[in-house]
């Protein structure tokens, strides 16, 4: 779950870990909503949960981590949970940095950050396209 204000993608990832759709669930922290500095989400049977501050705590931040987790565990496929609008550039920052299939599940914002969201995600995907296209 990539980390975000304003939207349940918290209760989107722990609702994918109780069907457990994956043995692994891992939270990015960073918003006091998520629990920072402290448990990050409920214990859930048969799940490991790794809570992680991201450093740099940006997206691709957030992604190389996925990178070194998914190469540590060997994970075939991933499970992306963020907002709609992170969506194609979260996916985009994870392949950047993991080579199986990447598998979106989102999250509305609030209707009324959609503009701010929108006008976020035109610039940072200009900087992941142009600026920063490694891992």
């Amino acid at each position: 779950m990539l980390n975000g204000p304003g939207d349940d993608r918290l209760d989107v990832a722990l609702d994918l870990a109780w069907q457990h759709r994956a043995p692994y669930v891992v939270i990015f922290r960073g918003s006091p909503g998520y629990g920072h500095g402290g448990d990050c989400a409920p214990k859930i049977p048969h799940e490991k949960i790794i809570c992680f501050d991201p450093n740099p705590a940006t997206t691709k931040g957030e992604a190389e981590f996925v990178g070194r987790l998914a190469k540590q565990y060997q994970w075939r496929s991933l499970v992306l949970v963020t907002s709609t609008p992170q969506a194609s550039r979260g996916r985009l920052r994870i392949e950047r940095c993991f080579t199986g299939p990447v598998y979106a599940v989102t999250a509305s914002p609030a209707l009324s950050s959609w503009p701010y969201e929108i006008a976020y995600e035109w610039a940072a995907t200009v900087k992941a396209k142009v600026f920063q296209r490694a891992c």
